[in-house]
């Protein structure tokens, strides 16, 4: 990592600078936990976001977390939570695995307490986008019309292209699942895949019913696009969406969802705006993975 350009970090409104991670072998059955070894500094700003209650015995604070990313706080053989308690003189509590709960933080000293916090917010963040993804926001284009212009699609591709490489009805999308993905994401819990409901459900009454006019939003899919500036190495081809009124109201929507789920942290923000795509073909799908 160039030290004059470090890695940042954008949580909650707040940067941070990511120091570089150190893996260390695993050498006994219980090492298989993830243990981080460095440093997070916060940088631009400072970190007077956090909720930190002064108490008789000094400062408390808890953060929420799924049960699964436990183990990256705690570390190998508690690697990590002993660095961290010894750095920022503070005790950390975790909930025993499979537990849900809150982690608490309390020390003698606030600037302690908010510096545990902060590294343990960068420690939640790095390891959560290490996670596969569970869920995805998604327009579903199943309407029966489009299904059937779909196959009459895959059947002219599969008459004109019979001798091509690789070309064979696996790689098409089912047509029950065409679909345009809005974002990827990551839930770890019953409280989170709540949390998402909430959020779309806000997302219904404070614009989605104004942009849509209280009516369905009417797009078409015209036009294909590959997925790869080498047309040589192309996986995935894509059909072109969009509104029949020529608006841009479906973007404006997908973007402003992406947006509100961005600020709440379950879709890590990597692109902007929404690219509005329905795959048609993804060699992924291929049933025989030795073809070509």
């Amino acid at each position: 990592m160039d030290v004059l350009r470090p890695q940042l970090i954008k949580i909650d409104g707040r940067i941070y600078r990511k120091n570089p991670i150190q893996e260390q072998p695993c050498l006994h059955e219980e090492d298989d936990e993830d243990f981080f070894e460095g440093s997070v500094e916060c940088a631009d700003e400072p970190c007077e976001a956090y909720v930190v209650v002064q108490t008789q015995q000094g400062f408390r604070c808890t953060v929420k977390a799924p049960s699964l990313l436990y183990k990256h706080i705690v570390g190998k053989r508690g690697d990590t939570k002993k660095k961290l308690e010894m750095e920022t003189k503070t005790s950390i509590s975790i909930p025993k695995p499979g537990h849900e709960g809150e982690i608490v933080i309390t020390g003698q000293h606030r600037s302690g307490v908010v510096s545990a916090r902060t590294r343990i917010d960068v420690l939640l963040h790095t390891f959560r986008r290490k996670q596969p993804f569970t869920h995805f926001l998604a327009f579903f284009l199943n309407e029966v019309e489009v299904q059937e212009r779909f196959l009459k699609f895959q059947e002219e591709v599969l008459e004109k292209c019979p001798l091509d490489r690789g070309v064979d009805a696996s790689i098409f999308q089912n047509p029950k699942k065409l679909h345009l993905t809005i974002g990827m994401l990551v839930l770890l819990s019953e409280q989170e895949i709540q949390q998402t409901c909430e959020i779309l459900q806000q997302c219904k009454q404070e614009f989605i019913e104004d942009l849509s006019r209280g009516k369905p939003l009417e797009a078409e899919m015209a036009g294909i696009e590959y997925m790869n500036d080498d047309p040589a190495m192309v996986d995935v081809l894509y059909a072109k969406v969009h509104m029949k009124d020529g608006s841009n109201r479906l973007q404006e929507l997908a973007d402003r969802v992406l947006e509100r789920f961005q600020s709440s942290g379950l879709i890590v923000k990597e692109w902007s705006p929404v690219k509005l795509h329905a795959t048609v073909i993804n060699t992924r799908f291929r049933k025989d993975p030795n073809a070509v």
